[in-house]
């Protein structure tokens, strides 16, 4: 069969994405890419270091990040990305902003960082209080919390789960129980950190549930990435890419939840559950006092890396407690 009269594929855009080599969650990015773009995915060298800030530090060195944008460069991607929460912000905003100027050196092109493209979606969704969700120990949700700081944004409440490995295995429930605690207080959005951490199904949710907008890792990367390109990123009423969806939770939150259609009593909220004890049969834990048990769905399951869960409220988060290990990445 001749199918010359096709005249060939059509072209294609390229975007270029530099990631740890323990990213896991290719598939996921690909699914907030239009048809007519392609991602071009290396991975920084590995090391044998347990995942923790240092490792963070290592995976994010500017030769590191020169020679894998270099790379990319024989593809001929319109921009690069790389794509590491922790990588990006460890360094603060100077070291963000260093880390960019390093890839668009090596690779003469436009580059971002998991980092800065979050303190840009911020800008665009016009939010400056947020709440706060992350896989990591508590060292690295520190430096998270201070890189938000110094970009001049409040973190009014966080969850963590203290994970040294195998991020990418965390379950959506999970997830949500974490954003479910960390918004204690009256915000404008919920970040969900890490681009290891599965969140592509689950914003939806979240925005239909705490009424506002919800933003993750691997979002606010390929938005800001085709945003550079002049594309956008496609994702089912997801507020940072739908003004439509922007609109609807941010217009419910001012408005009272809908009369329950069921003849059972309203679930109690969070705050109005009883105190749950130190630790519960599931192994986690939670700074805070005054939250309610998780969900049954939650209870015995675990959570990857044999960590616990904490959650932590306030403006000014109390000193995390110590973790015995390494930290969360990507």
């Amino acid at each position: 069969m001749d199918v010359s009269f096709l005249g060939g594929p059509h072209p294609q855009r390229g975007v270029g994405v530099v990631a740890p080599f323990d990213f896991a969650l290719d598939r996921e990015l690909w699914r907030w890419v239009p048809d007519e773009v392609s991602l071009h995915l290396t991975r920084t060298p590995f090391v044998p270091v347990e995942v923790s800030l240092d490792l963070a530090r290592l995976v994010s060195e500017h030769e590191t990040l020169g020679a894998a944008t270099q790379a990319l460069t024989a593809v001929a991607p319109e921009v690069v990305a790389y794509a590491c929460a922790s990588g990006s912000f460890v360094g603060g905003i100077a070291g963000e902003r260093a880390m960019c100027a390093a890839m668009e050196q090596s690779g003469e092109m436009p580059a971002l960082t998991t980092s800065g493209a979050l303190l840009e979606a911020l800008r665009e969704i016009g939010a400056e209080r947020i709440a706060l969700v992350t896989p990591y120990t508590s060292s690295v949700t520190r430096s998270l919390h201070a890189y938000l700081d110094e970009g001049g944004i409040s973190v009014t409440g966080c969850a963590f789960l203290g994970l040294t490995r195998h991020i990418w295995k965390v379950p959506y429930r999970d997830v949500v129980e974490m954003a479910r605690r960390a918004v204690v207080d009256s915000v404008d959005a919920l970040f969900i950190s890490c681009t290891n951490l599965p969140t592509y199904d689950v914003i939806p949710q979240l925005e239909a549930e705490l009424r506002m907008p919800v933003l993750s890792a691997n979002q606010v990367t390929m938005w800001a990435a085709l945003r550079r390109i002049g594309e956008r990123a496609v994702g089912p009423y997801q507020a940072l890419l739908d003004p439509v969806a922007r609109r609807g939770p941010a217009s419910m939150s001012a408005l009272p939840p809908p009369p329950s259609q069921s003849p059972e009593p309203p679930v109690p909220t969070v705050e109005a559950l009883p105190p749950l004890p130190i630790a519960d049969e599931s192994g986690m834990r939670y700074q805070s006092g005054d939250r309610g048990e998780p969900e049954a769905a939650l209870a015995g399951a675990g959570t990857p890396g044999g960590s616990e869960a904490e959650a932590v409220e306030g403006g000014d988060l109390p000193p995390y407690p110590e973790e015995s290990g390494g930290s969360a990445g990507s």
